[in-house]
């Protein structure tokens, strides 16, 4: 895949402008020494990392920015980094004299520069540190704000520079992660085209098919990566970063997140409300990319009722308040603004059930995905060991609730959503 050459846009079939401004990208050996060539038209440059992510990166990114590093912020890497309003103000304290952020990390460390340096108006540019999610690409900064998980808009990086040699020793779980996070696109693009059907969400077949080609490119990989083959790490890489493109190109992350990442969410966000554990974003995502399939396979298997399933305004507001506590509130004012528990969508999924069904058999089973995950070493028996029955069936009612996207979570809760 010609990245460079992807990031010159395009005039789509869909009717479309794609485009995506990231100026430069590197994934091969040596790519952080660009910097002192990229950075020549700055001043002064602050660097964000933890403690981890400096020890794999820290040393080579400052030796390329030499006396254009200005200063630094370095999280700990003992206690899990939350992009919430401390850390934003962690880094926002060091902004004085500063013309440029890089983010040495992966996921949480990139939503966080990319956040503040939208909210300040700098440029930032990525020193990536594991192959671990799709996000580096994207122009939405996931942050944790007010309690809730909020995908914000933002810009993209200015340059995203990996070195394999770095990205294959990065922690298993969090390769796991990275070809977890590309097998949910499944998932993610299935819930685009139902939506598409159902609602009339603009949808291009050529952001899909370009999205898909990754999934398929990185099932290809699984053996090289459990043995971090460093060329296998590479094209993972590669994978991501094209989908994060895709997600700039669609002006959304429509292609790249749908039902399993609103499971993905609601396990961190229950976790850090509850103080439970919870597994790496792109581990969630790939097993609530079985859960998703197992519920898509519910669906197809059901007569359909006549009616949507609706609580009680007083019972729905007590189940939300219960499974998300202090958040809760903030989920139900999202949910009122989006509207859908007003409507019965079950005439419109009656009229176009045909059309439904055959959009969710295109879904693979939830046994070929297992198989999938397995071939990384994902085992499917611990994400039950760490989630409890009550919270997966939780989950199935409202992890939506965390976003105001439509999802096959919606067709589920209006069809069945009052079974016991």
């Amino acid at each position: 895949m010609d990245i460079q050459q992807l990031l010159q846009g395009k005039d789509c079939s869909c009717g479309r402008h794609h485009s995506c401004d990231i100026r430069y990208v590197s994934i091969e050996k040596g790519a952080i020494s660009h910097l002192r060539e990229l950075t020549r038209a700055y001043n002064g440059v602050l660097i964000v990392a933890d403690e981890n992510t400096f020890a794999a990166a820290g040393k080579q990114t400052a030796a390329a920015l030499g006396e254009k590093l200005a200063n630094q912020v370095i999280f700990s890497g003992k206690t899990i980094l939350i992009p919430n309003e401390e850390a934003v103000a962690a880094v926002t304290e060091k902004l004085e004299g500063i013309d440029l952020i890089v983010g040495i990390g992966s996921g949480v460390i990139q939503d966080l520069c990319k956040y503040v340096a939208h909210e300040h108006r700098l440029p930032y540019f990525v020193v990536a540190t594991a192959p671990s999610m799709d996000g580096y690409a994207s122009t939405g900064a996931a942050m944790i704000l007010g309690g809730m998980k909020v995908t914000c808009a933002a810009g993209v990086p200015e340059a995203i520079l990996a070195d394999p040699e770095i990205l294959k020793d990065a922690p298993m779980d969090m390769i796991q992660a990275g070809y977890g996070d590309i097998v949910g696109k499944y998932s993610a693009l299935n819930d685009w085209l139902l939506s598409h059907a159902v609602t009339g969400e603009y949808f291009c077949q050529e952001i899909y098919d370009l999205t898909f080609d990754m999934v398929h490119k990185t099932l290809a990989l699984a053996d090289g990566l459990v043995k971090r083959d460093e060329e296998s790490v590479k094209v993972l890489m590669e994978a991501l970063i094209v989908v994060g493109i895709a997600m700039s190109f669609a002006g959304s992350s429509r292609p790249a997140s749908g039902s399993e990442h609103h499971f993905s969410h609601y396990f961190e966000i229950t976790g850090i409300v509850r103080g439970e554990d919870y597994f790496p974003h792109g581990v969630d995502v790939a097993y609530s990319t079985v859960i998703t399939a197992e519920l898509r396979e519910f669906v197809l298997g059901q007569p359909w009722p006549e009616h949507a399933f609706r609580p009680s305004r007083e019972e729905y507001e007590a189940q939300v308040n219960r499974v998300y506590g202090p958040v809760g509130p903030g989920c139900i004012a999202l949910q009122d603004k989006v509207g859908l528990y007003r409507k019965d969508m079950v005439p419109l999924y009656r009229g176009k059930e045909q059309e439904i069904r055959q959009i969710l058999s295109q879904m693979p089973s939830a046994e070929q995905i297992l198989q999938m995950l397995a071939a990384v070493g994902l085992d499917m028996a611990e994400f039950y060991k760490l989630y409890s029955p009550e919270k997966i069936a939780d989950a199935k009612l409202y992890a939506k609730e965390l976003k105001d996207r439509y999802t096959v979570l919606w067709l589920y809760y209006d069809l069945f959503g009052g079974n016991k």
